[in-house]
């Protein structure tokens, strides 16, 4: 249930309160636009860095590389273990079938070999 608010009966009273909530509501949006304008440009802004476009994600076994998956260079489902690759590169591991594409970010369809 809410709280009622005792609003007087003189519609004169009622039409000068409502134009006044109007203004009081109007100025409250523009000061809260200001306020987030003004922190926004107080954040920090962070560009991720370039990297490369394909990437070979690789397991280890027995301390040495395995290739595992070709990815695009900003897939999050890479591992730890990664090194980037070329176009040419990563199409020619794609092609031969040496190594599978990550089924999630498609690097296969990107290189137009998928589609």
């Amino acid at each position: 249930m809410t709280a009622q608010i005792p609003l007087p009966d003189d519609l004169p009273q009622l039409r000068t309160l409502a134009r006044l909530a109007d203004i009081l509501g109007a100025a409250a949006r523009t000061r809260i636009e200001e306020i987030e304008a003004r922190e926004a440009a107080m954040r920090p802004r962070r560009t991720p860095p370039e990297g490369p476009a394909w990437i070979l994600g690789y397991l280890r076994e027995r301390g040495r590389p395995v290739p595992d998956q070709v990815h695009l260079g900003d897939c999050r489902m890479a591992g730890r273990h990664t090194r980037p690759l070329t176009q040419d590169q990563a199409r020619g591991m794609l092609t031969e079938g040496t190594v599978p594409p990550c089924p999630i970010c498609r690097p296969d369809t990107a290189l137009g070999l998928q589609g």
